[in-house]
């Protein structure tokens, strides 16, 4: 056991002038299952990058551990996976490697595969299963669900319980309820380390968020007195000093005007230090700001069906047919392991050319608002993408306020957003359209938790008709009035 020490970290890019982290303080044990969260774009990649030692910064971070970091670069994707792993843990035996996938429920003979042919949940797999076979290293796991389904999930959080010695960044609240035993949490104003998983750490946070709140209004109030104040004292002297105009005894109007200026400075000072004292008090407190979305109403109950549909690639089918109906009200989710079918199908439904079998109707004039899984295509301004897109500016910008973006964002060229800031403006884009059907594929990827509940409070509010894929367990069961469940061949 040892410590990992934070002192006076204080960090800013290079090309931004705002601080990431400034004088920040904490301490973490190597022995926790540390959980670690916050909203997009407010520095956990960074901090894990610090940990590195990747940038220069200010302060102090003082451990004696080693740090790896997931998802580790695999360069040369055509060499043995065995191969692969044999660089990542040098020191560990085959039988231990056959061990921790065995705990994985993957195939040992993907060892003797090349790294490159295996499936997306298989790589995350093996590689974690190798990283912590490096003993005495501390591990940062950036991000391993996006893209493993239900079933990989669960494993993943099981074999994550039985490890220490991490920092795990996740948005999937059952997955990291799972398997970690502190919660390292980046607010808006400062970070804090809780004892306990992320459902006794949302506890204390709402209870903290309920007591804010009851204290905002008041204190806004005060702010609101205390400037108006301030405004009036400095009026009082303005009044004062213009009097000495055609005064007949200027001395005495003199002194008077100089003696209520220094007065009106020291109030106005002091009134001054008070608002920025109750401001301070308004820091941590989380946006709260409901999102709202505009569905139209179809004229029919049903909008589209699948008659014995399945996607296939190679003259094969991907998966065993379906057959179901869209109605109106119904928010279906699709479920399945990865590699069956589940995005193809939604872009079926889109009416994306790929090969399929059955039949795939839409009704007449049936306006869908699509949220697609990739987000490389995203560049250029804010501005530029809603003009594009034919959006309203001011309520394109708005909902993306108050899923945390902060306005000098708005200027970013999006090729430097985070994940999470690029896949929330696809989200954006979808609740700015007017639509019949929303299809949304993985649109939680990267999200963080905060921009989870408001997209469930929306969903539960607004009641769209919808088609969605999502392996987030508690958002599935949040929101889904149906589940349609794809077999693999």
């Amino acid at each position: 056991m040892s410590i990992i020490k934070v002192e006076n970290l204080t960090f800013a890019y290079p090309s931004s002038f705002d601080n990431i982290f400034e004088n920040v303080n904490f301490q973490i044990d190597t022995d926790w299952k540390l959980g670690f969260i916050g909203r997009n774009g407010r520095g956990k990649t960074t901090f894990l990058n610090l940990l590195q030692g990747k940038y220069e910064y200010s302060g102090k971070i003082i451990s004696s551990v080693r740090f790896d970091y997931f998802p580790y670069e695999v360069r040369e994707k055509n060499r043995l996976t065995q191969d692969i792993l044999k660089e990542i843990c040098p020191a560990a035996e085959e039988w231990q490697l056959m061990r921790e996938l065995s705990y994985l429920d993957v195939d040992c003979d993907c060892l003797y595969r090349p790294f490159g042919i295996l499936s997306g949940g298989e790589q995350t797999k093996v590689l974690l299963a190798a990283l912590f076979l490096n003993e005495g290293h501390f591990l940062l796991i950036d991000e391993p669900t996006n893209h493993l389904d239900v079933r990989a999930r669960q494993l993943l959080s099981a074999y994550l319980q039985k490890k220490k010695s991490f920092i795990l960044v996740s948005h999937d609240r059952l997955f990291i309820d799972g398997c970690v035993d502190h919660i390292l949490s980046l607010n808006r104003a400062d970070i804090q380390v809780q004892s306990g998983n992320f459902t006794s750490f949302m506890t204390n946070f709402e209870r903290q968020q309920d007591f804010e709140r009851k204290q905002n209004s008041r204190l806004q109030k005060d702010i609101k007195r205390l400037q108006e104040a301030a405004k009036q004292t400095a009026n009082w002297a303005d009044i004062v000093e213009a009097s000495k105009t055609g005064a007949a005894d200027k001395g005495y109007v003199g002194h008077k005007s100089a003696k209520m200026m220094k007065r009106a400075k020291v109030t106005e000072a002091r009134q001054q230090k008070e608002i920025e004292k109750k401001a301070t008090l308004l820091k941590n407190t989380e946006i709260e700001s409901n999102l709202k979305i505009f569905p139209l109403t179809y004229r029919s109950e049903r909008l589209a069906s699948f008659s014995s549909a399945a996607p296939y690639y190679d003259g094969k089918s991907v998966c065993l047919p379906v057959t179901f109906d869209i109605k109106r009200g119904q928010r279906i989710a699709i479920e399945g392991k990865n590699g069956s079918g589940k995005s193809s199908l939604l872009k079926l439904l889109c009416g994306m050319a790929i090969e399929h079998t059955g039949t795939i109707d839409t009704g007449s004039n049936l306006i869908i608002s699509y949220i697609p899984q990739d987000t490389s295509h995203l560049q250029g301004t804010l501005t530029e993408f809603a003009a594009s897109h034919n959006l309203n500016e001011s309520l394109f910008k708005a909902i993306l306020h108050k899923m945390g973006f902060d306005k000098h964002q708005f200027e970013k060229d999006m090729l430097n957003f985070s994940a999470g800031q690029k896949k929330k403006t696809l989200i954006a884009k979808s609740l700015c359209e007017s639509a019949h059907l929303y299809v949304w594929d993985e649109p939680l990827n990267y999200i963080d938790i905060y921009s989870r509940i408001q997209i469930e409070n929306l969903l539960k509010e607004f009641q769209p008709t919808m088609i969605f894929v999502e392996h987030d367990k508690a958002f599935q069961e949040a929101i889904a009035t149906n589940i349609i469940e794809l077999k693999r061949v």
